[in-house]
């Protein structure tokens, strides 16, 4: 019989000068929660309603309302205060609200209500996604919320046909029906323009309502629509469910299939047949949002979608075969690379006349706009040199790779200086209800800083939320309070990953007061999902075998410990350490 592995406690007596990057990690920490403060200040109103008109669209939608701040649940997950996730949940809550209650007539979809049964009726996954990433986070920190795992077992059965109303996915052929889907269903007729982005704006930015009017074929399946597997992800990560699992599964493999047999490039559209291209003359790469996308041939969102479906996969089964599939579409771009005075270009779309688009590999582009993040995403996943070697050895991974010993430093100042400039933002917004016209009032006014903490205390990339993701949490560790009974370091406790390799990972947790001993819970991987084999300290090694252990810090003592794992060994969870039953093995 399977017994639940002992957790491991050790005890750190070993004083030492705090490190400055542990004071300054603390006071970001410490800023968010004050930042969160001021948003609500400025832009929530009593009611926990958002400041700014309701609009529909995807210029200035219900998306964009909750988009800036997605990231508020991971601050409270690393450790920020309570009030950070009590915020946002009073924000979440009543945006819900908000946005069913506003209702746009000339729109069909929304007619009744912008929300239908809280989720969006009908519209495409990159704006759905925007507007839910902050929901999958929360559960980092409230995985036992009832109304969560109703609301993703209600979310995830839209795309599993347990919802009459709403025949999103077709299960013979394994696709999703449109681009447009929700709780209404597919949208199986041409949106016009008022369909893309509502009804027209008075002073509002010219072009807007004509810039898709070439997008009306929006029949099949898309990259786009893998984002949805997020919802089934994390309806297993709470409840367990294996058909969850399954479902996942069975659509990310279908695809995987197709992948494949398209020589590893991803098609941007498969037909209502299943067949690549099937909607588009057979062109693997029509479609919009696709590698030649006909709104104004600049949207190619093919690593919108894959990313966070194979990253869910990878999650549920270790397969690194997942992981596979975006490396080999990479492959492909670099393999028609040309060298432009000296600098190495890559293609960032296709069309009749093959590859095109070439951009500088460090350069940006509206096209797979956020490759360079897969590319880090794909080498934190797998641990592969053949990855590493893409990457530009500055910032994160250059410090990881040992070159820049000063940058979690450097990296945590730049975050204080990010929420002071939001600050500021708000300080010296001159907006009102009203105007101007068609935007989001607080789109660049959220003073909270989380990528720097994702990637120093857990060791993995921002899951992102816009423009990227959001991805699930793909990280070497997170921290748990043992003592509060809850998600993130405990006060005063700072943590440093100062290396990641494929059997270990190098972590520095320090107590940063000088009077209260502080105790910490580690776990292996964001959802448990690595195993930890052993802890090596300045005393020794500690035996160690399951998903967590703990540290007890005395005041101003610090610890450096390598601990080596197994990555991938188990199903993940969200159930915080102490709650977890035995781990399921994958």
């Amino acid at each position: 019989m399977f017994t639940v592995p002992a957790s491991p406690t050790i005890l750190v007596d070993a004083p030492a000068p705090i490190p400055a990057w542990a004071l300054a990690e603390r006071a970001v920490i410490a800023a968010n929660a004050e930042g969160v403060q001021a948003f609500l200040a400025a832009f929530v109103d009593g009611r926990g309603y958002t400041r700014g008109l309701e609009h529909y669209g995807i210029t200035d939608g219900a998306d964009d309302a909750v988009e800036p701040i997605r990231n508020w649940p991971i601050a409270h997950a690393l450790g920020g205060d309570d009030a950070i996730i009590e915020a946002w949940s009073t924000v979440w809550e009543n945006h819900l609200d908000q946005y069913s209650r506003a209702w746009v007539p000339e729109v069909a979809s929304v007619s009744e209500g912008i929300y239908y049964r809280e989720f969006m009726p009908q519209f495409d996954w990159e704006h759905i996604s925007e507007g839910m990433a902050g929901s999958y986070f929360y559960g980092l920190s409230r995985p036992d919320d009832p109304r969560y795992a109703i609301r993703l077992r209600r979310f995830a059965g839209l795309y599993m046909n347990e919802d009459s109303t709403a025949p999103n996915y077709d299960d013979q052929h394994h696709i999703i029906r449109s681009l447009f889907n929700g709780s209404r269903g597919p949208r199986m007729t041409p949106p016009n323009a008022t369909d893309w982005d509502g009804p027209e704006i008075p002073g509002g930015a010219p072009g807007r309502r004509t810039r898709f009017l070439n997008s009306g074929n929006i029949v099949g399946d898309h990259p786009l629509n893998l984002n949805s597997t997020n919802l089934a992800f994390h309806a297993y990560l709470v409840t367990g469910d294996e058909k969850y699992r399954d479902w996942v599964l069975e659509y990310v493999d279908a695809w995987k299939e197709r992948i494949d047999e398209n020589g590893g490039n991803i098609p941007s559209n498969i037909g209502l047949d299943g067949k690549i291209g099937g909607e588009w003359g057979g062109k693997w790469y029509g479609g919009v949002f696709g590698w030649n996308s006909p709104d104004e041939g600049v949207r190619n969102y093919v690593f919108r979608g894959p990313p966070e479906a194979f990253g869910d996969a990878l999650l549920l089964t270790g397969d690194q075969s997942y992981t596979g599939v975006l490396r080999r579409q990479l492959d492909n771009l670099y393999a028609e690379q040309r060298v432009v005075d000296g600098h190495v270009e890559i293609p960032h779309y296709y069309g009749d006349q093959g590859w095109y688009g070439y951009v500088d590999v460090n350069g940006r582009s509206p096209g797979l706009g956020n490759r360079r993040r897969v590319e880090t995403d794909i080498y934190i996943w797998g641990l592969q040199d053949h990855d590493l070697a893409r990457l530009p050895k500055t910032g994160w991974i250059g410090y990881l790779e040992g070159d820049q010993p000063d940058y979690p430093l450097t990296a945590l100042q730049e975050a204080l200086e990010e929420v002071r400039q939001a600050g500021q933002r708000i300080r010296d917004d001159d907006t009102t209800l009203q105007y101007p016209t068609g935007i989001t009032r607080w789109e660049r006014s959220n003073p909270v800083a989380t990528e720097a903490l994702v990637n120093l205390t857990l060791g993995g990339a921002d899951p992102g939320g816009s423009g990227h993701g959001p991805l699930p949490l793909h990280t070497q560790v997170r921290h748990f309070d043992p003592v509060a009974r809850r998600a993130g370091l405990p006060p005063d406790v700072a943590a440093l990953v100062e290396k990641i390799e494929a059997n270990s990972v190098v972590l520095t947790l320090v107590n940063t007061s000088p009077l209260t001993t502080r105790t910490v819970t580690v776990q292996l991987g964001a959802y448990g999902e690595h195993q930890c084999n052993s802890i090596r300290t300045r005393a020794g090694a500690t035996p160690c075998n399951g998903r967590a252990f703990t540290l007890r810090l005395t005041p101003g003592s610090s610890e450096t410990l390598t601990i080596g794992l197994e990555r991938y060994a188990y199903r993940p969870t969200l159930d915080f350490p102490w709650d977890q039953g035995a781990p399921e093995p994958m």
